[in-house]
């Protein structure tokens, strides 16, 4: 193809919005929340607070951090998530008498420890002003669970009193996330044409977050240095917060049993002119296996193979539509060659075992192991529940959330 048409495919790719591998609604929300009884501005982010029912001013503070994203949070996208799109949590949550404290951040994918001093600061601040003695509970959602657990423990470290009875997480990647490689990859290689698919793949808390990263299209998988180096801040304020009681959910199940995604077949398939040749396929087992046939404009085909990987994409545990949401974009692009085929959506984003903090995730036998059967002193949390069958990260599912009811203080 001419440069004029790479130029074309450049200049429509930045003109939309971009690619990103994240849950949560991808259009604008039809309904919009009440406006908050309070807004706190905090260094690094806002919270914003729904009083509950029958409740004149902060009473009892449930604080909830959001996710891995891109850019700022917003109340609009929290409550279409956690009230609108499943089960009413948040009303569920007010009904109750509890004060609803969403925690959002300024950037969503920066540094989960800069995070963190926005979530330490939503806690002073929810201790100021809270009417009478009722204890905290403080949690959140995706990486918004690591950033909160961060920031208690840190608390703690430091001997400042975060009056906090019950820490929770809701399909938080303890043990780390997965996105697949194939997807960084091709995220990496379209960067001459729009960066900001590998500017996501490349901020701060991915590399955080992700148990294996590439940082270059070329790149071997590995462990980032940030990812080291987060767990090694963890581990300096102790790893987990000691004061409250420690619960988690999962969107997985504990029965071991996948979601059905096998390994090294291929997920997206170009088909437009421009794109004719990619091959983007689930991980791949084994040795120097196939994992991806990048082309994009030019007549280069690189092919990307990885070594020793376990079949994570069909591994229990919430899923992520990472090479549905790649091929949707891509899909808007036809009339410029980029048309795609996506036999498979879906992938594992954060498996079981990595939510509820009981295995790592770099064996089949562990992201595949019957978590029934395991002791529950095994799992770092001290209590746990997990899904009834596998589906999306961060589902607001009636199960999951009533169990977290039934444990606040």
């Amino acid at each position: 193809m001419s440069g004029q048409n790479e130029q074309q495919i450049a200049e429509a790719l930045k003109a939309a919005p971009p690619i990103i591998l994240a849950p949560g609604p991808k259009e604008r929300p039809t309904q919009l929340p009440p406006p908050p009884n309070d807004v706190w501005d905090l260094p690094g982010g806002t919270a914003w607070v729904y009083h509950g029912e029958g409740n004149g001013d902060l009473v009892a503070p449930v604080i909830m951090a959001d996710g891995f994203n891109t850019g700022p949070s917003t109340p609009e996208f929290s409550w279409n998530v956690l009230q609108f799109s499943g089960h009413p949590f948040i009303g569920e949550l007010r009904k109750r008498g509890k004060d609803v404290v969403l925690l959002g951040f300024t950037e969503r994918s920066a540094s989960i420890l800069d995070n963190a001093n926005t979530a330490i600061a939503a806690i002073h601040e929810a201790i100021a002003r809270r009417i009478g003695s009722h204890p905290l509970t403080v949690g959140g959602f995706s990486m918004g669970g690591l950033v909160t657990r961060y920031a208690l423990a840190k608390l703690e470290t430091e001997r400042m009193n975060h009056q906090t009875q019950l820490y929770f997480s809701y399909d938080s990647p303890h043990r780390g996330a997965w996105i697949p490689i194939a997807l960084q990859a091709f995220a990496h290689y379209i960067r001459r044409l729009d960066s900001r698919f590998s500017d996501q793949m490349n901020s701060p808390a991915s590399r955080q977050l992700l148990w294996q990263h590439i940082a270059e299209w070329k790149d071997a998988p590995a462990t980032a240095k940030e990812r080291t180096e987060f767990l090694a801040a963890l581990e300096r304020v102790g790893g987990w917060p000691r004061i409250p009681r420690l619960i988690g959910v999962a969107n997985g199940v504990a029965s071991g049993k996948g979601n059905g995604i096998k390994p090294g077949v291929t997920a997206v398939r170009g088909t437009g002119l421009a794109i004719t040749g990619t091959d983007l396929r689930t991980q791949a087992t084994g040795t120097d296996s196939l994992v991806a046939t990048l082309r994009v404009v030019t007549a280069q085909r690189p092919e990307i193979h990885t070594t020793g990987m376990p079949d994570i994409d069909g591994a229990p545990g919430g899923m992520l539509e990472g090479f549905g949401i790649l091929a949707d974009e891509l899909n808007k692009l036809t009339h410029l060659g980029m048309a795609v085929d996506n036999p498979i959506r879906s992938h594992c984003f954060v498996p079981a075992v990595s939510a509820v903090a009981i295995r790592d995730i770099a064996t089949h036998d562990d992201l595949y192991v019957d978590i029934d059967s395991l002791s529950p002193d095994d799992s770092e949390l001290d209590d746990f529940k997990l899904a009834s069958k596998n589906e999306g990260h961060t589902t607001i599912t009636k199960e999951l959330c009533s169990w977290i009811l039934d444990q606040l203080p």
